[in-house]
């Protein structure tokens, strides 16, 4: 049987440095074939109106608009109910996008409808049809917020901060990953951004000690994006290979801090965690990476 060679020099692998990505979480794009396809009926509804007249004109492109519309909020709405649903303490989506698309799912079809029929009955019923299809095929947004147990507001609304920074700083960290375009750097970034949030998650499943939490993930996340930030600018300008190896052993030593405190940060002594975060910094500094103090 034929066997791939995969020495250091094969194509796909870029030295040493090359390692196999996240295994500890795969994410997959919640927008499938089933919400890219609604983009295709408002298209052949714009097409079709060409020659419908003026009001059949008029009213097939305000459905077009509607049925657009629609799928692209529900592209939203499927992203949003994904990322409620991988936290286990979340707020529910602040505008229901999935439901709201269902509606113009209905009002769109029934302007297509009422465009080739300008009657009243037939137009209604196909798009009551069509919005209660919409919801049959997608469902509708989380409707209330994910609480931890035995939790009150105040808690639960710190929690909440906390994952929100957090998420926030690995997703500008992301960005800035996929603006230097190297391969081999996006997926150093994608590891370290799974063990980082497996302490993310170990935090809102213990947050027993919030405030050191909120430090240490604070401080680590908010170096790691200013240091991916840095380097995505000077891959931009100058391609430094110098750069892209001291960005790949942050990367690494971040990687393994955050491993090992993903079981001890809530139960470890604070002065330990003072001295890692002292480190951190010092570290960071030398690199050209200055942190506000906290």
């Amino acid at each position: 049987m034929a066997q791939r060679f995969g020495g250091t020099c094969s194509p796909g692998r870029e030295g040493p440095d090359a390692r196999p990505g996240p295994r500890g979480e795969l994410r997959v794009d919640p927008v499938g074939a089933r919400s890219n396809i609604l983009f295709v009926p408002p298209i052949i509804l714009a097409l079709t109106s060409l020659g419908a007249g003026a009001i059949g004109f008029a009213a097939g492109l305000l459905g077009a608009g509607a049925l657009v519309t629609g799928a692209w909020l529900l592209r939203d709405g499927l992203r949003a109910e994904a990322a409620y649903d991988a936290r286990k303490v979340a707020k529910r989506p602040a505008i229901p996008r999935k439901i709201f698309a269902a509606g113009l799912a209905g009002i769109g079809t029934a302007l297509a409808a009422w465009s080739k029929d300008p009657a009243v009955a037939a137009p209604v019923i196909y798009g009551i049809a069509a919005g209660a299809l919409h919801i049959g095929a997608f469902g509708i947004d989380p409707l209330r917020d994910k609480r931890m147990e035995g939790a009150d507001d105040m808690q639960q609304a710190r929690v909440l901060r906390v994952v929100d920074e957090a998420e926030a700083y690995l997703a500008a960290m992301k960005a800035a990953a996929t603006r230097s375009g190297d391969r081999t750097v996006q997926d150093r970034v994608d590891a370290f951004i799974a063990t980082a949030r497996a302490l993310i998650r170990t935090v809102e499943s213990d947050p027993r000690d919030l405030a050191a939490a909120r430090r240490y993930l604070g401080v680590y996340l908010m170096g790691a994006r200013d240091a991916a930030e840095k380097f995505a600018d000077v891959q931009a300008r100058s391609g430094s290979t110098q750069a892209r190896a001291d960005f790949l052993t942050l990367l690494d030593d971040l990687e393994v801090s955050f491993g090992k405190k993903t079981e001890t940060l809530l139960i470890d002594d604070t002065s330990d965690l003072t001295v890692e975060i002292d480190v951190l910094r010092d570290r960071l500094r030398r690199e050209g990476v200055h942190l506000d103090r906290r």
